[in-house]
């Protein structure tokens, strides 16, 4: 086996190759990181990267079920082999072209009935920052997704996911389409930070600002108990969602589905749609097809 070494930044080189191979695509710096985000009273207390893992996601939930993570605790991977989306679906992408990570919020102070709201929360907080830090349009698509616009097509480039650890714990996870090139993607349609002409993709600056605007949403909805309305998360997430005032389809669990014009956002985070009937349905589960206008 070649020995590896650890570089000044905390990343790994070998004797035979360069941690630069791809000097488009430098390592995130992470002690810089940790200078930047750990700070006392605030809410990141930790901030671990990997170079490649399965799932942050999953590596955060066991830490957390063994009881080796605090709240804030951070992990970062440089590559996920097998990242997760909604629906179980899988989340790919060459090593460093991207952000993917995971965090772990403890929000005692909320009722459990409001903490659907934290995947909706992280949206709004990745989505502002990245639109100011990275200059690109951002928008939502409920509940999850972070949508660019790549050729005046609306394209997919990033996800969120969140998942329970225990009784007192929710793990959220990050990943964010950077580099990518269109001939990397996973997908035709899906889009990156680069191809949506981003004034930047220097990712330790782009990972800085998703953090800190993670921190900042989460002490506003928590200090207001969850209320989504009282801590301005309900309004926020609305003006930024690009699946309201469009006709959609829900393909909802069981085979059923649901085609109407989305309309709200309700105070559980559900999306209201205003059917043909003339019913308005809430939807809390499922996914969410926009629809061209007829």
């Amino acid at each position: 086996m070649t020995p590896r070494h650890a570089a000044d930044d905390g990343s790994e080189s070998t004797p035979h190759g360069s941690r630069w191979s791809d000097l488009d695509r430098p390592p995130l710096n992470v002690r810089a990181l940790r200078r930047g985000l750990i700070r006392p009273g605030g809410l990141w207390s930790e901030l671990e990267l990997v170079q490649r893992t399965g799932s942050t996601n999953s590596d955060l939930v066991a830490r957390a079920a063994a009881g080796t993570a605090a709240e804030g605790a951070v992990l970062v991977a440089e590559e996920q082999t097998a990242g997760r989306g909604r629906l179980n679906r899988s989340w790919t992408a060459p090593p460093r072209s991207g952000l993917f990570f995971s965090v772990l919020l403890r929000p005692h102070e909320v009722p459990v009935d409001r903490w659907g709201w934290l995947p909706l929360l992280t949206g709004v907080a990745v989505a502002t920052s990245l639109s100011r830090t990275a200059g690109v349009d951002t928008a939502l698509k409920w509940p999850n997704d972070l949508l660019v616009t790549v050729g005046g097509e609306e394209r997919k480039a990033g996800g969120i996911l969140a998942e329970r650890a225990g009784d007192d714990a929710v793990v959220v996870g990050v990943g964010i389409n950077v580099s990518l090139r269109q001939e990397e993607l996973p997908v035709p349609r899906a889009g990156s930070l680069a191809l949506a002409g981003a004034v930047s993709t220097d990712r330790d600056p782009l990972l800085r600002a998703m953090l800190r605007s993670l921190e900042d949403w989460y002490g506003r909805w928590r200090a207001a108990g969850g209320d989504p309305a009282a801590s301005g998360l309900q309004e926020t997430y609305a003006a930024g969602c690009a699946t309201l005032g469009r006709p959609v389809r829900a393909e909802l669990p069981g085979d059923r589905s649901v085609v109407g014009e989305a309309v709200a956002v309700d105070g559980d985070g559900r999306l209201v749609i205003a059917t043909e009937e003339g019913a308005q349905e809430p939807v809390g589960a499922g996914d969410i097809v926009h629809l061209m206008p007829a």
